[in-house]
C-alpha cells in the first residue's frame, strides 16, 4: 500500500498554524493545527465537538460559503480539516479563521445541540472551546506557521514517497 501524504509530515516539528494538506481536483484541504502534536494535550473531545459545530456554522454562513465542502475534526484531536472548492492560500484561510474564531468567542451557545440535530448532543463544552479558540487565535495572530516539515518515506518497492 502507498503511504498517504498526511503520514509523511514530521509531527515532531509541527507547530500550531494553517497548512495546505493537499490541493487536487479543484479542492484545497487545509490542516488547521490547533495544538502542537505530542507536545501539548490534544483538544478535549467535547471542546472539539463544540468547535466543529461553531466553525461549520460560521464557514457555511460566511462570504465563502459556496466554496466550503467540509469542516471537521482530525481523529488525533490536534486540529480541524477544512476542504474548500478552488485555490485558497494559508494566508487566505488564516484571515477567514481569525474572523471565525473572533465570532466563536462571542457565542453563548453551541448550535444544533439537541437529540434531533446532533448524534452526540451531550458531548459539548463551550467554555473549553472558548479557551482553545482564544489560544489558537493568539497563535495565528502572533506566531503563524504554514510550512510542513516532511519525512523521507521509502516504500516497500524502494521508491521514495513524494506525493499522494
Amino acid at each position: 500500500m502507498e503511504v498517504i501524504q498526511s503520514f509523511t509530515i514530521d509531527h515532531t516539528h509541527l507547530k500550531p498554524g494553517i497548512y495546505v494538506s493537499r490541493q487536487d481536483k479543484g479542492f484545497t484541504t487545509f490542516d488547521l493545527r490547533i495544538t502542537e502534536p505530542n507536545q501539548e494535550p490534544a483538544v478535549a473531545p467535547a471542546a472539539m465537538h463544540s468547535m466543529e459545530h461553531l466553525m461549520a456554522t460560521w464557514f457555511r454562513n460566511s462570504n465563502v460559503k459556496d466554496d466550503v465542502v467540509y469542516v471537521g475534526p482530525m481523529g488525533c484531536l490536534t486540529g480541524m480539516y477544512i476542504v474548500m472548492k478552488g485555490s485558497y492560500t494559508p494566508e487566505d484561510m488564516r484571515i477567514l479563521t481569525i474572523q471565525c474564531l473572533e465570532w466563536i468567542l462571542t457565542q453563548h451557545e453551541v448550535p444544533a445541540t439537541t437529540p434531533e440535530t446532533c448524534g452526540n448532543y451531550l458531548l459539548h463544552d463551550l467554555p473549553m472551546c472558548h479557551w482553545e479558540c482564544r489560544r489558537y487565535l493568539h497563535r495565528l495572530q502572533t506566531d503563524f506557521h504554514s510550512q510542513y516539515t516532511m519525512l523521507k518515506v521509502t516504500l516497500d518497492d524502494g521508491k521514495i514517497f513524494a506525493d499522494a
